[in-house]
């Protein structure tokens, strides 16, 4: 490149408010979509483990996963239900002695494969513990090991580039409310 060129960027043809409010339509749309499409044999085993758990919820995610997890466990625990974060690299070197065979764990992850998850399952399985996990890959290693599964999947990212973690963090973000605020209605 030369010195005092730059690179074009292709002008878009639409305003800001335009263009936030297609944003906003997307990740509508794949909350609607993930309601109109939920397993409902899935749902019904995940609130009947988080509504029998002796213990408390205790939610895990990395990255942008971890963020949606840790406003899920705050949700939760507004709402009756005790849970708390833990994050996975801290639990595999040793915060996996505060989770007992009477609590849940819900796995929020989108690929299913983040690597400090599935080294902690094993421990998990040992003591127990069922998983619930929260995912967009219901083909990869945390389905196949979980309790119960919920498809968090989206068909795409409100980031243009269809990069940055957006509507999957949305609809994820969304269960979790779901989850919470089914469970203070059955907990009454």
């Amino acid at each position: 490149m030369r010195p005092g060129s730059y690179i074009k960027v292709p002008h878009v043809n639409q305003n800001p408010l335009v263009r936030g409010t297609g944003f906003l339509r997307i990740e509508a749309g794949a909350i609607a979509k993930t309601a109109d499409c939920l397993d409902h044999q899935q749902v019904e085993r995940v609130i009947q483990l988080l509504a029998n758990c002796k213990g408390k919820v205790v939610l895990l995610g990395i990255g942008k996963s971890g963020i949606i997890a840790q406003k899920i466990a705050a949700t939760m625990t507004s709402t009756g239900t005790p849970a708390l974060y833990l994050h996975p690299s801290d639990a595999l070197h040793g915060g996996l002695g505060l989770v007992t065979g009477d609590d849940v764990v819900i796995v929020l992850s989108n690929s299913g494969e983040t690597d400090e998850v599935i080294l902690m399952l094993p421990y998990l399985k040992h003591r127990r513990v069922p998983i619930v996990a929260l995912l967009g890959n219901l083909n990869s290693t945390l389905a196949r090991r979980a309790d119960a599964v919920l498809d968090a999947s989206v068909d795409e990212e409100a980031c243009p580039l269809n990069l940055a973690p957006t509507t999957s963090t949305t609809v994820a973000l969304a269960m979790g409310d779901a989850l919470a605020l089914t469970l203070m209605q059955v907990r009454g």
